[in-house]
């Protein structure tokens, strides 16, 4: 997600409730991944309660706390891996330090759905834009390079992300990607994009490449969710 969900749209959980679907599962188990905040517990409490209204069995893994015996494990027995935002440097060395970078390989490779905002969502991609550390924004290269290409999130929400995504790709600092607005998803099943969505109308996605040295903007049709009504 560019941005949206319970975090960005707590009277708005159709991007939520689009990702639980897929898991296919009357009740499947989501844990959140907060690392890029800090673990905060007041973002940590919004996921609680939005995903309680959702019918899901949640939980969430602390890498400062170790609220897990084994966070591993726990992470590999869930159906979907929620990935907040926040600072997306910091989140990728952690990360590493703990190894749930190759957790998350595994989870992937087994089929977990794994899904995020912002933070959680350029994670996948090998490189991005980035305001880890403040402005200006900043090019992060070493994602972890799940999905092919870049990713911009915050597209239509933040003008200077933007202007310096589409600068990295025509020069050929990043590689081409996909673009995506506040409140709209993309969907990849492996490493291919399968359909655009939204929670709120006019917002999508976008294929950003180079052209003549320019950067060249390709809309993908993007679905309307139906509206979330809370229980």
């Amino acid at each position: 997600m560019g941005g949206g969900g319970f975090s960005m749209e707590p009277e708005n959980l159709a991007l939520d409730r689009y990702i639980l679907a897929l898991a296919g599962k009357d009740r499947p188990k989501v844990c959140f991944l907060p690392t890029a905040s800090g673990d905060a517990e007041e973002y940590i409490e919004r996921f609680h309660v939005s995903l309680e209204t959702l019918g899901t069995e949640h939980s969430h893994v602390s890498l400062t706390r170790y609220n897990q015996p084994d966070p591993h494990q726990h992470l590999l027995e869930q159906d979907v891996i929620y990935v907040g935002g926040g600072n997306s440097f910091q989140m990728l060395l952690v990360w590493r330090a703990h190894g749930i970078d190759k957790t998350l390989r595994q989870a992937w490779e087994q089929g977990t759905i794994l899904c995020g905002l912002s933070a959680g969502s350029l994670c996948w991609f090998s490189g991005s834009i980035t305001d880890s550390w403040g402005s200006p924004l900043r090019v992060l290269s070493d994602g972890l390079g799940f999905l092919p290409g870049s990713h911009c999130p915050h597209y239509d929400g933040e003008p200077e992300r933007q202007k310096i995504y589409e600068e990295s790709i025509s020069n050929g600092t990043l590689p081409p990607g996909i673009a995506v607005d506040d409140s709209c998803g993309v969907l990849y099943r492996g490493t291919q994009l399968v359909e655009s969505v939204c929670s709120v109308p006019g917002k999508r996605a976008y294929r950003v490449t180079a052209d003549g040295g320019q950067a060249k903007l390709t809309p993908i049709p993007t679905r309307k969710l139906p509206p979330h009504v809370k229980r």
